[in-house]
């Protein structure tokens, strides 16, 4: 009897620090998709929420501290699971130099605002939302883009906007853009692991 050989999916690793509502929405996209999976998530702090997440999805969590990110362990973990591809998911750590050579061109990352603006060190959550409204901007979104040594300079991959309202809070906004993240991270994330244009 003739068998069809099963095509080997990708294999994703998400790196998360926060909460993991993005990381969630990405385990459950690839869960019913034959393009890639979610076969590890890395997170750096033991306590964040992301890890309560994903017991919960039963997915593979390692935690890796900063010093042994610095160190090349999380290299090593990233080795063992046979992952092809990273994806950034609210984390906060800079990507060491040797993943980034490890993973040319295969680490994305998703930022709530429009880069170029409101991006570099420091501009994550709260923080961007903040300096969104304090700039007087009518319009914020999120920007995918690929990684670099620097923060926020990547390739952008895709772009979404959503209104900037005259009585946002920084929760309403971030709510907004939350929102947009769930929509169209992980279509946009496969369609760069299909080598497909992500302009969705």
């Amino acid at each position: 009897m003739c068998t069809r050989k099963k095509k080997t999916m990708k294999k994703i690793a998400i790196l998360a620090s926060g909460e993991g509502t993005n990381a969630a929405q990405m385990v459950l996209y690839f869960r019913e998709k034959q393009s890639a999976e979610v076969a590890l998530v890395l997170t750096n702090r033991a306590d964040a929420g992301v890890c309560r997440r994903m017991e919960r999805l039963q997915v593979p969590l390692r935690h890796v501290s900063a010093l042994e990110f610095k160190e090349g362990k999380a290299l090593a973990v990233l080795h063992e699971f046979h992952i092809d591809f990273l994806v950034l998911a609210g984390f906060l750590l800079k990507v060491p130099d040797s993943i980034l050579q490890a993973y040319p061109g295969q680490i994305v990352n998703i930022h709530p605002a429009l880069l170029p603006k409101f991006g570099g060190k420091g501009m994550y959550g709260n923080h961007v939302h903040q300096a969104v409204l304090a700039a007087g901007e009518t319009e914020s979104g999120i920007t995918i883009h690929r990684i670099d040594a620097q923060y926020d300079q990547g390739d952008i991959l895709f772009q979404a906007t959503c209104p900037v309202k005259p009585d946002d809070t920084p929760d309403t906004l971030a709510a907004r853009v939350h929102q947009l993240e769930y929509t169209y991270y992980p279509a946009v994330v496969e369609a760069v692991i299909l080598g497909k244009s992500p302009l969705i």
